[in-house]
């Protein structure tokens, strides 16, 4: 069977079932932007997303529209030059967010689409209203995210089927397309995300070496900004710190922006709150790491003696699980999806997205009473095992979903 990824950033959400594909002896091409990373076996061919004459001016309400105008462009060119060079697909396999599957259908009608429905952005009730320090609720805004939606809907319209990776997810996808959409996660590989004896982290240039049982307490995001939830953490640092005074915080994650808008008046949302929270912070306990290699990121979860993670209604970060996987105390938002994996008081705990102090001190009485609390990551462990295990539940389903496509 021959197989077609179409993914900006391959392989994305698709590592691992590329993988299993070519395992098993299929053919796996994979179409990719300029930042697609190749695999080997999978022929990957890149196409830019820039058209030769430059991208034309447009109106603004328009120019998300536009963006994922040139990728199908771009897209459908590069891959009607490859039919023509005899590539054959039985299914295709592909993320609609950023415009790339619009013209697949024009080219392939009759073979199978398989789209990773991640979100589908909300008029209400998601992530665009869901913060009222930074909400626009003038109609502006909501017409612009009215037209923001359409390449999704247009996307929904020749959906073959979709797969969320959770229920709430699943649930942004208007009810007329929700019968043909499956619930599975990518999966999480629970054999290497685990559990190990001996991790430690050592930060050489702060001159500190955490292991097991340190105060410790991370917070980890792609990109250090509010949607996930960045503003809330740092602004109750200074209630924790003081609440502890022997601990201290490990940030991982970037100063741009991946989902939302940087801040009005420039700079980054790491140079806003510590100018905000100036002189109310022991900056010597307060470190800021950047982005971390994977096999750092699980050893700094390891020895976590609290991560938490917070969300607006989004897309849920694989981080969340594999902290959850090496066993990791969790206080999360009580936001969507993440109440989808948490269930406060069994295998994580759960606090109003918004209120500071409460994650400050639920964060404080988790580090004050470790082994009470030794419970919530056996049990995050188990769940993520039992749910979102990569090679025993999700890698199965997603091939099963995708062999079932490509024979009709």
């Amino acid at each position: 069977m021959q197989v077609l990824f179409v993914h900006q950033n391959f392989p994305g959400q698709y590592p691992h079932l590329a993988r299993a594909l070519l395992e098993r002896g299929d053919r796996v091409h994979a179409i990719g932007g300029p930042t697609a990373r190749p695999l080997p076996g999978v022929a990957l061919h890149r196409y830019d997303p820039r058209p030769a004459g430059g991208i034309p001016d447009c109106h603004p309400w328009v120019a998300d529209l536009q963006t994922k105008s040139l990728r199908a462009e771009a897209v459908g060119k590069l891959l009607q030059k490859l039919l023509e060079g005899g590539l054959q697909p039985d299914v295709v396999v592909g993320h609609p967010g950023w415009g790339e599957l619009l013209a697949v259908k024009d080219l392939l009608p009759t073979v199978p689409v398989l789209h990773q429905v991640e979100f589908v952005y909300q008029l209400s009730g998601g992530d665009t209203d869901f913060d009222p320090e930074f909400a626009q609720a003038d109609w502006v805004s909501q017409t612009r995210l009215r037209l923001r939606r359409a390449p999704q809907l247009l996307a929904l319209h020749d959906l073959d089927w979709g797969v969320a990776p959770t229920p709430w997810q699943a649930s942004t996808v208007p009810a007329e397309y929700r019968q043909r959409l499956s619930v599975i996660h990518e999966g999480i590989d629970t054999t290497a995300i685990a559990p190990r004896d001996g991790s430690f982290i050592a930060l050489e240039k702060a001159g500190q070496r955490f292991k097991p049982g340190d105060p410790l307490v991370t917070f980890v995001a792609r990109s250090l900004e509010p949607y996930r939830g960045f503003h809330v953490f740092m602004r109750a640092l200074p209630r924790l710190l003081a609440l502890r005074p022997d601990a201290h915080v490990i940030v991982v994650g970037d100063e741009g922006v991946s989902y939302g808008p940087p801040p009005a008046g420039g700079g980054s949302w790491k140079q806003r709150l510590l100018q905000e929270l100036q002189g109310q912070l022991d900056l010597s306990r307060l470190h800021f790491v950047g982005r971390v290699p994977h096999p750092v990121l699980h050893d700094l979860f390891r020895v976590s003696a609290c991560h938490v993670y917070l969300t607006y209604p989004f897309v849920l970060s694989w981080s969340l699980l594999e902290a959850m996987s090496c066993g990791a105390t969790v206080v999360a938002s009580a936001t969507p999806p993440v109440q989808d994996v948490i269930q406060s008081g069994i295998n994580g705990l759960l606090v109003d997205f918004f209120d500071s102090h409460a994650l400050a001190d639920t964060v404080a009485g988790v580090l004050a009473d470790p082994p009470a609390h030794q419970h919530l990551g056996i049990a995050a462990r188990r769940s993520v095992v039992d749910r979102f295990d990569l090679h025993s539940i999700c890698l199965p389903q997603l091939l099963q979903l995708v062999d079932r496509l490509a024979g009709g």
